[in-house]
């Protein structure tokens, strides 16, 4: 597998870096990952780095996206943070890996059974978390299905509050940042939302948070 140049990244088109993550995960899934020389990928990055995807996912230690997705040294950004949420911080890291660095996509990544979405559910307050779980709380005020059981141990209220964080903050990407709002818009990216399956490996990506524009 080949290190990613400027002129790799740049011939890569949004669709062709969805594409390459999908075919990714598959090769995870199926235990057949491509054989990369890790050490040489960091000797041809170490004057520059191309990535060719903005990855925003969860802290949680299962969930490292450039397993699940697998990418060596250089091939992807990864944002992590418990929740997968949004905050300024992880807005100026898109931007900057977008249009700055040349990053073709940006994924939103849930993963089934959460930590922090469970911590959210259970209105936990504790320290700095308190704040942190608060961003998630709009996702299960906006679960109406689940009329019992609104909490941790509800475990298909947890995904379905998973499912709406994940396009929450996909919206919010576009609401709050009008640099990458432009960039979708002119083709220069994408942007998609996701779940991992922590069981399987699997990655399932929401067609409906799919913006994309090729033309």
């Amino acid at each position: 597998m080949k290190t990613l140049t400027k002129e790799i990244q740049a011939a890569i088109t949004p669709s062709m870096a969805l594409d390459l993550l999908k075919e990714g995960n598959k090769r995870f899934v199926n235990n057949l990952k491509v054989n990369r020389n890790l050490l040489q990928q960091a000797n041809e990055t170490s004057d520059g780095q191309h990535p060719f995807a903005v990855i925003l996912s969860c802290i949680d230690s299962r969930t490292s996206v450039e397993l699940i997705f697998d990418q060596g040294l250089g091939d992807v950004f990864s944002v992590r943070i418990a929740g997968n949420i949004l905050n300024e911080d992880i807005l100026g890291s898109m931007e900057f890996g977008c249009k700055v660095a040349g990053s073709k996509i940006i994924v939103v990544l849930g993963h089934t059974k959460c930590g922090a979405i469970k911590g959210a559910c259970d209105h936990v307050e504790m320290g700095n978390l308190t704040a942190l779980l608060s961003k998630i709380q709009p996702a299960i005020y906006d679960e109406k299905t689940e009329t019992k059981n609104r909490h941790s141990g509800n475990s298909a209220f947890v995904e379905k509050v998973s499912t709406i964080n994940v396009k929450r903050t996909v919206h919010a990407v576009l609401e709050r940042s009008p640099i990458l709002k432009e960039m979708i818009k002119t083709s220069a990216i994408a942007i998609v939302g996701g779940i991992h399956d922590i069981s399987t490996g699997e990655v399932n990506f929401y067609d409906d948070t799919l913006i994309i524009n090729n033309n």
